[in-house]
């Protein structure tokens, strides 16, 4: 039986510099130290004799598999991301990688990073560009109000600041 998956839109290929570094340490922690480790267990595992049973050396080539798919997504990822590092010209404007501060209808005040799809982080409150309010929000001024719809029903917002360096 074969399962089909459908090609998946890959998301935007711009990170910030502070994503950049991010994935960076993440794959030289699986290449040089996470790896190297799980290689010499599945060796010792090998080692004690009968494979189909070594529930070691079985849950090792599992990890090791898992390790290998990472690297390589990671390696692909980081060729054909675009770094954004400097902020836009003109700051009064919603760019990729600002910091936008909206005022809900009902007075919540809440602060909203626009990142890439490798970097959300929703305690830090950092969104997607391809999210619906982060697409909603690319281009807007300040004082802009928005009309947003969600799951839980349409979402109003007011945005009160747009800055590029974090609060």
């Amino acid at each position: 039986m074969i399962r089909y998956r459908p090609p998946q839109k890959s998301g935007a290929k711009y990170i910030t510099s502070e994503g950049e570094r991010k994935l960076k340490e993440e794959l030289h922690e699986l290449w040089k130290v996470e790896r190297p480790k799980v290689t010499a267990s599945v060796s010792e595992a090998a080692a004690l004799g009968d494979r189909s049973e070594n529930a070691e050396y079985i849950y090792g080539k599992k990890r090791l598999r898992e390790i290998d798919r990472r690297i390589g997504y990671l390696s692909k990822r980081l060729e054909e991301l675009i770094v954004v590092s400097t902020p836009p010209d003109n700051t009064g404007k919603v760019y990729f990688g600002a910091f936008v501060t909206l005022e809900k209808e009902d007075g919540n005040i809440m602060t909203y990073r626009i990142v890439g799809p490798d970097e959300i982080d929703p305690k830090k409150g950092y969104i997607s560009i391809d999210s619906p309010l982060g697409m909603e929000l690319l281009g807007k001024y300040e004082d802009t109000e928005l009309a947003i719809r969600s799951p839980s029903g349409k979402q109003h917002y007011r945005i009160i600041d747009i800055d590029y360096e974090e609060p």
